[in-house]
């Protein structure tokens, strides 16, 4: 899927948004939350959590605060529902123009 134009295809694509995708370095799972197709980077749910320290304000009171941290998109892959494994991605032009996403392991489409 990335073909070397960093923010056209990759992480631009807003059918990334709220799939189910797993994390490389660790093999933690998680939802995206967050594109940032700028960057090339998306937040993914409960994976890469840093602290913040934060001083209290008028806003609110102070703390240390959990957050998760932008990855880059090549850190992350998307889970394949039927073989339940991660899968690199293909996509699939079809008879009415559209184009789908599919799984380059098994063939199976990929759903939004």
């Amino acid at each position: 899927m990335y073909d070397g134009q960093a923010n056209q295809h990759h992480a631009g694509t807003s059918d990334q948004h709220n799939d189910n995708d797993l994390e490389l370095s660790d093999q933690a799972f998680g939802k995206v939350l967050k594109v940032i197709p700028d960057k090339d980077r998306l937040v993914v749910e409960k994976v890469n959590v840093v602290k913040r320290h934060s001083r209290p304000n008028k806003a609110g009171q102070g703390g240390i605060i959990e957050k998760e941290a932008p990855l880059h998109v090549s850190n992350v892959m998307v889970m394949c529902d039927r073989c339940s494994k991660p899968a690199r991605v293909g996509r699939k032009a079809l008879e009415d123009g559209s184009h789908v996403r599919l799984c380059k392991k098994c063939g199976e489409q990929i759903e939004n």
